[in-house]
């Protein structure tokens, strides 16, 4: 496409940016906390405006039940469809986390304001102004200029944006997995991630992903006095203790069986690559205090994030924890844990070998109750030689200046996993947020100057699937 093309939707942009901010701040004052019953309206009230907003566009707009959160489902045709155009599926959500506590907020939470960010810049302040309304929006922004100049988008769009990401990502793996013929995109689009730095984008290419237990160790039928039952009555805690500390080796690796069976070792190119990642490892852990880095020996701190898996303890519960003493042998100690997981580990599979491994340190005198959480979450990756990686790494790097790195994330995005799974296909991970966004904290933002360019961004990788 002719620069001159691109240029006039980047100059729409620009002309229309307080208008682009205004949208967002009327998006921003919706308080949709869906984990929070009581806020079940507000999540309606976000998916209606989202409607609303989405057509303006012209695009054909509904709002979909699901087992949970209503999804809010758009699509929009070119204006002279054609079988080879691709269809793109673009992701966000609308919930966002509960804002408390509120007193720790500088104004508050549902209020969006622009103020000076700590790092001097004008940002947005309120809950969800980067996770994820303002991500999402400068997809949204980037569309609406488009369309303004030019009519219509070279591509077939769907949105999808839900309204559960932040609680219980079944509702939408169930909503995927009813509509795939529905949905079925050539890739998909999400604006859920963050920047390398303040002035170095990024593309996410890989994902761990995740499951969560809680076992319930029970022993006595009541708290015992450890001076008349100390020695022969099992204490819950110390069988609890011999558990955790059985599932890692004096090499930080983990015990359970099978539990590294399918991964596919690092090849000596990827690990090359890593290597070559501008990242300081020993900011990284002196950010949080610590000097050394644990975890499982032989792999450097990069390599544990993002390509490795790991097991977690999250939580100890047992006995008396009140001020003082008490001297009781407990009847019931409990324990939460997290395995953070890479693409080929087989989630239910893992989650029943570490069953079977507690069961089997189990004494006679004790029982064990499980509780499975974090649904059944795979890890993803993606190559990154792919052609969406190629167009996106072009558009970002002209819109910033800089290379975007390609990144692992050691954390999760649910729908990446159900849109592999179901549809098969993968995601192209492009976000703006900054480290110090204060995503899931008080005094959330979002920079203006990421909200612009962001948009920006998206509009030059629209511009690259014109030619």
């Amino acid at each position: 496409m002719p620069e001159s093309k691109l240029s006039k939707v980047l100059t729409q942009i620009e002309a229309n940016f307080d208008e682009s901010i205004a949208r967002l701040c009327q998006f921003l004052k919706i308080p949709s906390v869906a984990t929070d019953p009581n806020r079940t309206a507000e999540c309606l009230a976000a998916a209606n405006w989202l409607k609303a907003c989405f057509e303006t566009l012209g695009m054909t707009v509904e709002i979909r039940p699901t087992s949970g959160q209503p999804v809010v489902l758009a699509t929009l045709e070119p204006a002279t469809p054609a079988s080879h155009l691709p269809h793109v599926l673009f992701y966000g959500h609308y919930d966002v986390q509960p804002s408390d506590p509120d007193e720790l907020w500088t104004t508050p939470p549902f209020a969006p304001q622009i103020r000076k960010a700590p790092n001097g810049r004008d940002a947005l302040f309120a809950r969800g102004a980067c996770d994820d309304k303002g991500q999402l929006m400068t997809f949204v922004e980037a569309s609406r200029a488009w369309l303004s100049v030019h009519g219509s988008l070279p591509f077939r769009l769907t949105v999808l944006i839900e309204g559960d990401e932040e609680g219980d990502n079944i509702h939408l793996d169930r909503f995927i997995a009813a509509n795939k013929k529905l949905l079925k995109p050539d890739i998909a689009w999400i604006c859920d991630t963050e920047m390398w730095s303040e002035t170095v984008p990024c593309l996410s290419t890989s994902l761990r992903g995740c499951i969560g237990e809680e076992i319930i160790i029970d022993g006595p039928k009541v708290d015992l006095h450890s001076g008349d039952f100390g020695g022969p009555a099992v204490n819950p805690i110390k069988v609890l203790a011999r558990i955790i500390a059985s599932l890692h080796d004096a090499k930080g690796r983990v015990t359970i069986p099978g539990f590294y069976d399918d991964i596919a070792p690092l090849s000596p190119a990827k690990r090359k690559r890593l290597a070559q990642v501008p990242f300081d490892a020993k900011a990284f852990m002196k950010n949080v205090g610590l000097a050394h880095a644990a975890g499982e020996q032989g792999y450097s701190v990069l390599e544990q994030v993002w390509t490795r898996p790991t097991a977690e303890v999250n939580g100890m519960i047992g006995g008396y924890t009140g001020v003082g003493g008490k001297t009781v042998i407990p009847a019931t100690a409990s324990s939460k844990f997290t395995f953070r997981l890479v693409e080929g580990q087989k989630p239910d599979q893992i989650r029943k070998n570490f069953r079977r491994q507690v069961r089997s340190l189990l004494p006679d005198d004790c029982r064990v109750r499980f509780i499975g959480t974090g649904g059944s979450l795979s890890g993803v990756s993606v190559a990154d030689d792919s052609k969406w990686i190629r167009l996106a790494s072009q558009a970002l790097e002209a819109e910033w200046g800089a290379k975007p790195v390609l990144a692992g994330s050691g954390g999760s995005i649910p729908v990446v996993a159900s849109l592999r799974r179901h549809l098969g296909v993968d995601s192209l991970m492009m976000g703006f947020g900054l480290d110090d966004d204060c995503v899931h904290s008080p005094d959330e933002k979002y920079d203006l100057r990421s909200f612009h360019k962001g948009t920006n961004s998206w509009a030059r990788l629209i511009a690259s699937l014109s030619d």
